[in-house]
């Protein structure tokens, strides 16, 4: 089978990241063991110090204006594809991302409620250059999410947000994924082991149709 770019989408707290591991270790059963993994914002020098930014803000108290927070999101996206994820896919590489282009839409798009005609001419002109094959959303609500978190670490800027910011972005991403057949949504309210066989299921499904 050629490689490919999957990507896993949800709320912090989800389980991403666990995930993402999780389906290496899966594919690595297929012989698949060329991989690299991408999360965002970050994954180059430049993306990881946008990262930085857009989480914690400057060195001084300065707000980060909506629009700002945006753009710096999108050229971190960019020097990722262009520097890491391209590169990585010509070599024949599968590529899992933690985060892509549907994070901006939910957070910035709904959460920020911000000009959509901006969002999709930035996701027109840097995201439709390479678009995920399959991506996973992992659904939970925002309370669960920031139990999960507030558990682990000090919460950055965006997750400081009230839940009614929280409500909108689960509520665009359950739309989105809702009118695309590429995006699987899973309910990460069910334990690890439950959500990864899940997520394996649709895997065994998806490698059969892409054999057809």
């Amino acid at each position: 089978m050629d490689n490919k770019f999957i990507t896993i989408e949800g709320l912090d707290g989800a389980g991403k990241t666990t995930v993402a591991h999780r389906m290496i270790s899966y594919l690595n059963q297929y012989g698949i063991t060329k991989i690299l993994t991408t999360h965002e914002p970050g994954g180059t020098p430049i993306s990881d110090l946008l990262r930085i930014l857009i989480k914690y803000g400057g060195p001084t108290d300065e707000p980060i204006n909506n629009t700002s927070e945006l753009l710096m999101i999108y050229t971190a996206r960019l020097q990722l594809i262009e520097n890491v994820i391209k590169p990585a896919l010509s070599k024949g590489y599968w590529v899992i991302g933690d985060r892509y282009d549907l994070s901006s839409q939910a957070y910035q798009g709904a959460g920020r409620e911000m000009d959509t005609l901006l969002l999709h001419t930035l996701s027109d002109k840097i995201t439709n250059i390479l678009s995920p094959d399959l991506t996973f959303y992992l659904d939970i609500s925002p309370e669960l999410s920031l139990s999960r978190i507030n558990n682990r670490r000090t919460l950055d800027r965006i997750e400081k947000e009230p839940l009614i910011f929280f409500d909108r972005v689960r509520s665009c991403y359950k739309k989105l994924a809702s009118e695309k057949k590429n995006i699987i949504t899973i309910d990460a309210t069910q334990s690890l082991e439950e959500v990864s066989i899940t997520i394996y299921r649709y895997l065994n499904w998806w490698f059969l149709c892409q054999q057809e």
